[in-house]
């Protein structure tokens, strides 16, 4: 007998019953929540300020793993195909260059033809800013807000994306490592969605939607 059991037998004997039934039915649990979080939903806290003035450094994010398809979990292996990206999603994805994970704003898609000088987009000919209001740039269903402190950036002159690609930007055009570095990235290596913004340092929980 162990110290334990001779102190105490009972004791010991309801340790192994409930390492038998309890315990693995919590290491069950442990395991369904770690797929549940790498398959359906995230948060993601935002590293820089590359994405300034839409996200700050420090917003933590939420983000949907299932917006462009149901993945096995740990992998890139898509099993239920959804929607494919669009203009003006903010995303994650792992860059091509080093593996780090990034979050950036989809600004044009397979087949657009892509303008971008002294930080402004014009996508198959037509100017995304707001007249008046330089900073803010229009997409279909979302809204950049750019912060042009440092710049633009990279000019882009005439650039048609082909099929299956998308060209993914900060909305800091200044001060960001983007697809104008290290080139287009194709659509199915865009793993998430981020879907809002639910805390903010010096303002704490909020809802922000991207």
């Amino acid at each position: 007998m162990t110290e334990m059991e001779t102190e105490n037998p009972g004791r010991g004997r309801r340790l192994r019953r409930w390492l038998r039934t309890e315990a693995r039915s919590w290491a069950v649990m442990l395991v369904l929540l770690t797929v549940a979080r790498t398959s359906f939903a995230n948060h993601y806290q935002v590293p820089s300020g590359s994405m300034e003035h839409t996200l700050m450094p420090g917003d933590r994010v939420v983000v949907d793993m299932t917006a462009y398809g149901l993945r096995v979990p740990f992998t890139d292996v898509v099993v239920v195909p959804r929607a494919e990206p669009r203009r003006g999603e903010v995303v994650i994805f792992k860059s091509p260059q080093d593996g780090t994970r990034l979050i950036k704003r989809v600004v044009a898609v397979g087949g657009d033809e892509v303008t971008l000088r002294e930080g402004h987009l014009w996508i198959n000919g037509k100017a995304l800013a707001e007249p008046g209001a330089r900073e803010i740039e229009r997409f279909p269903e979302h809204v950049a807000a750019l912060n042009l402190d440092a710049g633009g950036g990279p000019d882009i002159t005439s650039l048609r994306i082909p099929q299956g690609q998308a060209l993914v930007l900060g909305d800091h055009r200044g001060n960001s490592a983007d697809g104008r570095f290290f080139g287009l990235v194709p659509s199915h290596a865009l793993y998430a969605r981020a879907v809002g913004v639910y805390y903010r340092r010096g303002e704490g929980l909020v809802w922000k939607r991207l």
